[in-house]
């Protein structure tokens, strides 16, 4: 235990040298000091320095003469043993079982991207942690590090978190066996282990969490006989076990409203898709056993004589079962308005919160114009203080009636899986039967990339470079690691918001349609924002990855500029919109000249120019030209961009290429010139003539 150390205790007026014979004894020789601890005084602070021991606040001094031989023995002894107490007891500190839970995980992990690493073994509070989601209470409730890389196998010690809500480890390379302790998190309900090479059996033990409402081990190697204990969980609304090797027949068994096992050979051989995955709208009849097919005469005679009076009773039945359901749906339908009246908050699929609308005026002042943060192609949003003090972000999404409430609810609670540090983390949502459909979200106070890019003082460059990898690794996430990809369709500074500590977080991903495993998607609706939209998706509303990277090249120009796309043309040396013109300032290696001013002279040439290279491959005419996410985020890490440079200036070029024409002819790498610094080409005297107007940035947004 660490102690506060309150410095040396002054002396008192009748303090002898230091000996501990002088400071504990009077100089009568017929009295016995006998050292005494007060009930005020804790233990630990009073046996954190064995020097004070004997002396810890007061000596009781008795006259020998009046004490029998056998009492001096006792006190002896008990002075004795206090001092070997103390000193034994200094040896041990207290021990936090979460922590030490966390570090056995840690230690059974590789980790070699150093996510983990500021996991401190000799911290008591483990809420500081990366990855680590903690309650109000100071408890781990959250475990949760996809896609970091990760390897090693998943220790047992996971089972003494107790208080673990949601663990998601997906998109790693863990292999072992599940541990059986995960049945011991009684309080579980997400776990997602999918896309790891984990292999043996579904532990039996999975059956005991009773609160656990989704559950993902797909595209590993487990094998044995489907997990019967998963029909024994009540709150079971997703189940994934794809891509393993299974066996069994689970459909009977299984409650869940959803669930995949298609790809487990042993199951699914016959290729019967309905055998494999459902998302039905009822929750089916327990299984029933056959009884014996061997009847006696005496029971088929039964049977028929039963045959008409069950004919007839059959049919009440279902009219009183048909009854009794519509009944009950309407009492259920009553308690959802009043619910959502009352403004209650339940806990949702992946621990989503539901709010009720009015929890969410009454934060918002009822949406107030003096609460409003900003508007966008898919809403507005709006700054709220919910009931206990924390504020959030409330998103009013526009078309809101366009998708039905089941629709809505199962996309918003699929985008809440979506976990990255450079993500911004979903916390619930609103959906009522008028049509209201509304998003929450953590506040950011910090901002927008574009609102701080115009504010003061201006962004560092070291921090424009650290939001541009972030931003880069959030959208890769999208892209490559959620299954089903999503498509962000509107990368823009405005949609890329800074944390506490300036890292970027997208936001407003997974408000376009989710896509599924092809590589383009063709939708009715053009959402994003001028400037920002890539070509093909303007004339044909195809949308693709490649769309979101086209985007993210003109938000690098963005943070090297200052500048957002539309307001280029109205600055020195500007003519034309911004790409055409950035592609003619390269050309004529004057790179000087698309600095933004704040920066003055604080910048690296060498990584100015690199992150140009990097918007120029990004915003190619051709989707097919574009580099993927994980090679943009290869390049601003420094590797591989001048080979990317140097294939991309074999590639054809498209006539119809905005500023095809300024495609540099030399492979090598443009060098920024000191001596061109502030200067101009010939071709700038009729800037006014040519330059764009000023005009309102817009938001394209159809129907969905």
């Amino acid at each position: 235990m660490l102690c506060p150390h309150h410095g040396p205790r002054p002396p008192s007026p009748s303090s002898q040298p230091s000996s501990v014979h002088n400071r504990c004894t009077s100089s009568s020789s017929d009295v016995i000091p006998i050292t005494i601890i007060e009930p005020t005084l804790s233990l630990s602070s009073a046996i954190t320095n064995t020097q004070k021991l004997p002396c810890l606040l007061s000596s009781l001094y008795l006259p020998a003469a009046l004490m029998a031989p056998s009492t001096l023995w006792f006190l002896l002894e008990l002075h004795v043993f206090l001092l070997f107490f103390a000193s034994f007891s200094l040896s041990f500190e207290p021990v936090n079982m979460e922590v030490e839970a966390l570090i056995a995980i840690r230690r059974s992990l590789n980790d070699p991207h150093g996510a983990l690493n500021n996991w401190d073994e000799y911290s008591v509070d483990p809420c500081s942690w990366a990855m680590i989601t903690c309650s109000s209470e100071n408890l781990v409730i959250g475990l949760g590090a996809p896609s970091q890389g990760l390897s090693g196998t998943l220790s047992g010690r996971i089972g003494n978190l107790t208080n673990l809500q949601q663990v998601l480890l997906q998109n790693n390379n863990l292999t072992g066996e599940l541990p059986a302790e995960l049945g011991q998190l009684r309080k579980l309900q997400t776990l997602d282990l999918s896309n790891n090479h984990f292999s043996g059996k579904v532990p039996g033990s999975l059956g005991r969490l009773a609160l656990l409402r989704y559950l993902r081990l797909n595209n590993n190697s487990l094998s044995g006989a489907f997990p019967v204990s998963l029909s024994r969980i009540p709150q079971l609304s997703f189940l994934d076990l794809s891509y393993n090797n299974l066996s069994g027949r689970p459909v009977s068994l299984f409650p869940a409203r959803t669930f995949n096992v298609v790809g487990n050979p042993l199951i699914c051989g016959s290729g019967s898709i309905e055998e494999c995955s459902r998302t039905p709208t009822a929750v089916p009849l327990p299984f029933l056993l056959e009884s014996s097919r061997k009847r006696s005469k005496a029971q088929k005679l039964a049977v028929a004589i039963g045959t008409s009076f069950g004919a007839s009773s059959f049919l009440l039945c279902i009219f009183l079962l048909l009854w009794w359901r519509k009944t009950k749906k309407d009492r259920s339908n009553l308690g959802l308005k009043e619910r959502e009246g009352e403004g209650a908050v339940v806990v949702g699929l992946g621990n989503l919160r539901l709010f009720g609308l009015r929890e969410l005026q009454a934060a918002t002042e009822n949406f107030s114009g003096r609460n409003l943060l900003g508007k966008g192609g898919f809403g507005h949003v709006y700054r709220g203080r919910l009931a206990d003090g924390t504020m959030v972000a409330v998103k009013r999404l526009n078309d809101a009636g366009a998708a039905g409430e089941t629709q809505f609810r199962t996309e918003v609670e699929m985008i809440s899986l979506a976990v990255h540090r450079n993500l911004l983390r979903l916390l619930g949502y609103c959906a009522t039967a008028a049509g209201e459909r509304l998003l929450v979200y953590p506040f950011m106070p910090n901002g927008s990339v574009a609102s701080r890019l115009r504010g003061k003082p201006p962004l560092e460059w070291n921090t424009r470079k650290r939001i541009a990898l972030g931003a880069a690794r959030g959208l890769l996430y999208l892209h490559e690691q959620c299954d089903p990809k999503i498509i962000h369709r509107d990368v823009k500074a405005a949609n890329v918001l800074l944390d506490d500590c300036c890292e970027a977080v997208v936001g407003d991903f997974g408000l376009a349609k989710l896509l599924d495993h092809g590589d383009s998607h063709v939708t009715t609706a053009v959402r994003g924002t001028v400037g920002h939209i890539a070509p093909e998706y303007l004339s044909t509303g195809q949308s693709s990855d490649k769309t979101d990277v086209f985007g993210f090249g003109i938000l690098l120009l963005e943070l090297v500029t200052g500048q957002r796309a539309l307001e280029f043309g109205k600055g020195p040396n500007q003519k034309g919109a911004m790409l055409d013109w950035v592609r003619k300032v390269h050309q004529e290696k004057k790179l000087d000249l698309l600095v933004d001013r704040d920066l003055g002279s604080n910048y690296d040439r060498i990584e100015v120019g690199e992150m140009v290279l990097v918007a120029l491959l990004c915003t190619q005419f051709l989707p097919s030209h574009r580099p993927k996410m994980s090679e943009v985020l290869r390049m601003l890490e420094g590797d591989g961009l001048a080979d990317k440079w140097e294939a991309s200036n074999t590639l054809p070029m498209h006539h119809d290429a905005p500023g095809a024409h300024h495609q540099s002819d030399s492979n090598a790498l443009f060098v920024m010139n000191s001596d061109d610094n502030g200067g101009s080409s010939d071709d700038d005297d009729d800037d006014d003539n040519h330059s764009l107007d000023v005009v309102e940035e817009m938001e394209l947004s159809g129907p969905r």
